[in-house]
């Protein structure tokens, strides 16, 4: 499984960078505004970052306008991904920038029909939100098997299943058991991955020992 950073915070993902755990970013306009910063910027920096890929979600809602924010950002380097809503126009603008061989996340996908619309437009990256759906009383990972099960019935569908809004470790892993490629996640949870009360009293355990014993490896 691949895992993308869902942030815009340009000194957490030099951090996280450090730990070789990242394979890509995802940004949004939400995560931009919250950054305070010119997202032409933003994306540039996170792209010196990361060699992987770097969504950037264009703005508009129809199609002509879509393809002039995607030439725009597509220009500021060769990993940006270009991510487009789950719409009609989206799904245009998928199509025809999949022509072209740039790379689409096609984001804010809600069911298994959205999902088989998304790869028969070509989309590199299909993004259903989970976490929003269990906040309505839906099971998200549900949709994530669904959505699994479809793609594996058709070898010719090379679309990759994105799980997006991650809220907590066990997200992650129901999502890796199910096969999803990749999953998005905001750095907290992220490092949250690596926590488990028996692994920090372990260690403890492992240096009250060793101070007892007087010695030092240097």
């Amino acid at each position: 499984m691949k895992f993308f950073i869902d942030t815009a915070d340009v000194s957490e993902i030099k951090e996280l960078a450090k730990s070789g755990l990242l394979d890509g970013v995802t940004t949004n306009p939400s995560l931009i505004k919250k950054s305070g910063r010119n997202i032409n910027e933003v994306i540039k920096e996170i792209c010196d970052i990361v060699p992987g890929p770097v969504s950037a979600e264009v703005t508009a809602t129809e199609y002509d306008e879509m393809l002039r924010e995607a030439e725009v950002l597509k220009s500021i380097a060769k990993n940006v991904t270009i991510k487009v809503p789950l719409t009609w126009d989206g799904l245009k603008t998928c199509k025809a920038l999949r022509e072209e061989e740039v790379l689409v996340n096609v984001t804010l996908c809600f069911s298994a029909n959205q999902a088989l619309l998304a790869a028969k437009a070509g989309a590199s990256f299909i993004s259903p939100f989970v976490g929003r759906l269990d906040d309505i009383g839906i099971d998200g990972m549900n949709l994530i098997s669904d959505i699994c099960q479809i793609y594996s019935n058709y070898p010719n569908l090379n679309t990759e299943v994105l799980v997006a809004s991650v809220r907590s470790p066990q997200h992650v892993a129901e999502a890796a058991k199910l096969g999803a490629d990749v999953v998005t996640l905001p750095p907290n949870v992220l490092k949250q991955l690596i926590t488990h009360p028996l692994t920090e009293s372990g260690l403890q355990a492992f240096l009250d020992d060793w101070k007892k014993t007087g010695q030092s490896i240097t």
